[in-house]
């Protein structure tokens, strides 16, 4: 379970993973707060159950089929901002549980929790709002876009918004350590720059923590490219100049 918020390189770890062919597909399988929508994302029928719980057990069956993905490891991405409503439902399915962890454990078996984030919050914010903007989120190192959620826009700098950005992924770094105190959990931390800065090593280290053959890294190319150009440098080297006047002028 890769515990993490947007921005952090989850997509990178993500796909590196699943490349391997023995640690499953990870991804954001519980993203959209609604049970309908997750089982629509797995081509699963909406209605007809039961009762509620049905319709939740249901998406947890379909996102630990796809999540496995044929092997013995299901991978699951799961961004802050999520996480509220996919626990109330575990509460729901697994009422009879003291912790958080022994929900998920009962879900999809012993649990490796990693935690992912990324220093630099200046750029994390940065590479979101531009996201945001452009429509962009990701693209192949040949070009190729690989998920675009709107029309192609032209970015602009944002000086607030970024500032807002910041305090939010500041915000979800606590909210997941505070978590992992409450629910006694020593989490593997992984940090976006050591990912970025060696990909290969980054994953012998998972797949070593997971039991697996950590030369399976070794065989994977790298399959996302990044995003961050010369916009984003201007864009930091801007808003630091304007905090450092602000500074200056405040008596």
């Amino acid at each position: 379970m890769i515990c993490t918020s947007p921005r952090s390189g989850s997509t990178l770890l993500c796909r590196l993973l699943a490349a391997t062919g023995l640690a499953g597909k990870p991804g954001s399988h519980f993203h959209a707060p609604s049970v309908q929508r997750w089982l629509q994302s797995f081509d699963r029928p909406t209605e007809g159950y039961e009762s509620d719980l049905d319709a939740v057990r249901a998406a947890f069956d379909a996102a630990i089929t796809y999540g496995t993905d044929g092997t013995d490891i299901f991978g699951l991405r799961m961004q802050r901002p999520s996480f509220e409503f996919f626990m109330r439902q575990m509460t729901a399915v697994f009422p009879g549980y003291a912790r958080d962890s022994e929900r998920i454990e009962a879900a999809f078996g012993p649990t490796l929790f990693i935690q992912l984030s990324r220093q630099n919050k200046l750029d994390q914010a940065i590479s979101y709002v531009k996201a945001t903007q452009t429509g962009l989120w990701h693209k192949a190192p040949d070009g190729t876009e690989i998920e675009r959620l709107s029309e192609p826009r032209e970015p602009f700098y944002d000086s607030a918004e970024i500032t807002r950005q910041m305090h939010t992924f500041v915000g979800h770094d606590a909210e997941w350590s505070d978590w992992f105190d409450r629910q006694r959990i020593e989490p593997l931390n992984l940090t976006y720059d050591a990912l970025s800065a060696d990909p290969t090593a980054t994953l012998a280290r998972i797949l070593q923590c997971l039991g697996l053959d950590s030369n399976a890294a070794r065989k994977v190319t790298l399959p996302v490219a990044k995003l961050a150009d010369n916009t984003n440098r201007i864009w930091a080297q801007r808003y630091l100049a304007e905090q450092d006047r602000a500074r200056a002028t405040t008596p």
